[in-house]
C-alpha cells in the first residue's frame, strides 16, 4: 500500500495560519524542506491538521528531518484525530505496515473506513483490499465489491481493474460481462496493463462485446509492449485466425492509441 502526499490539498486556513502554510508548500516544493518545516511545526503545534499531516509526511519520508515513523505517526494521529481524512489514510497506511507501530490490521481498516466515508479514493481503494485479503476484517467480497466501485468511480485505477475482474470472474457479484468490459475500458484508459490484456481476452470470446479479432489484436498488441507474457501468447494465437488485412488494421488502432 501507499501513503498519500497531503501536501497539494492546501484547504482552507484562515488568516495568517493560512498564509504561513501556503509559505511552507511553497518552500516544500522547492525543495527548501528546513524552511518548510519551520513553517509548519507552530500551525502543527497549534493544531492546524494540515500541517500536522505536512509534519507526517517530513518525518514519513525524512524530507528535512531524520526519517522517524513512530513521530509521524504521532502528527498523522493529531490530525486523524480532527477528522482530516489524508491524516486518517496515511495513519491507516502505518498500522497496515507495520511503520512506526506494530502491524494492526484492525486499526488500518478503522482508518481506512474513517477516510473512505469522507470520499477518499486511496482509502476506499485500499479498504476494498482489506476485505478481499482477510485482512483486519472477515473476507467480504461483496463489501470489497461496494468500496472497489465507489473508488473506481473516483478515478482509482487499480480499483477500476479489480472491479471489472471481480464482474468478470463473479467475486462478491454476479457474473456480468458488459460491466467488466465497462471498467476494463475505463482502467485501459489510464494504460492499465492487465486491463488492457483482458479486454482484449474480452473480445476475443465475445464476453461482453462481439467477438472482434481486430480489437482483440490491438489490445493483445497495447499490452504485450507493455511486457505482458500473457498478452504476448494471447497474440500468437490470435494472429493466426485473422488476414493480413485485419492485422494491419489492428496495427493501425494500436498505433493510434
Amino acid at each position: 500500500m501507499r501513503y498519500i502526499l497531503a501536501l497539494i490539498a492546501v484547504l482552507l486556513m484562515a488568516g495568517s495560519a493560512w498564509a504561513d502554510y501556503a509559505d511552507g508548500l511553497a518552500a516544500y516544493q522547492r525543495g527548501d524542506y528546513a524552511t518548510a518545516f519551520q513553517e509548519w511545526l507552530p500551525l502543527a503545534e497549534q493544531g492546524k491538521a494540515r500541517a500536522q499531516t505536512a509534519l507526517g509526511v517530513m518525518y514519513n519520508e525524512g524530507t528535512g528531518v531524520p526519517e522517524n515513523d513512530a513521530e509521524a505517526v504521532k502528527w498523522y494521529r493529531k490530525a486523524a484525530e480532527q477528522g482530516l481524512a489524508e491524516a486518517q489514510f496515511n495513519l491507516g497506511v502505518l498500522y497496515a505496515n507495520g511503520w512506526g507501530v506494530p502491524v494492526n490490521d484492525a486499526e488500518a481498516v478503522k482508518w481506512f473506513h474513517k477516510a473512505a466515508e469522507q470520499g477518499l479514493a486511496d482509502a476506499q481503494f485500499s479498504l476494498a483490499l482489506m476485505y478481499g485479503t482477510d485482512e483486519g476484517v472477515p473476507v467480504y467480497d461483496a463489501e470489497a465489491v461496494k468500496w472497489y466501485h465507489k473508488a473506481a468511480e473516483l478515478g482509482n485505477v487499480t480499483a477500476q481493474y479489480n472491479l471489472a475482474l471481480m464482474y468478470d470472474t463473479g467475486e462478491g457479484v454476479l457474473v456480468n460481462d458488459a460491466e467488466a468490459v465497462k471498467w476494463y475500458r475505463k482502467a485501459v484508459e489510464q494504460g492499465h496493463t492487465k486491463a488492457q490484456s483482458n479486454l482484449g481476452l474480452m473480445y476475443a470470446k465475445g464476453e461482453g462485446v462481439p467477438v472482434n479479432n481486430v480489437k482483440a489484436y490491438m489490445w493483445f498488441s497495447l499490452a504485450q509492449a507493455q511486457g505482458s507474457k500473457p498478452a504476448a501468447d494471447n497474440l500468437d494465437i490470435i494472429k493466426k485466425q485473422m488476414t493480413p488485412a485485419q492485422i494491419a488494421k489492428a496495427q493501425e488502432l494500436a498505433a493510434e492509441w
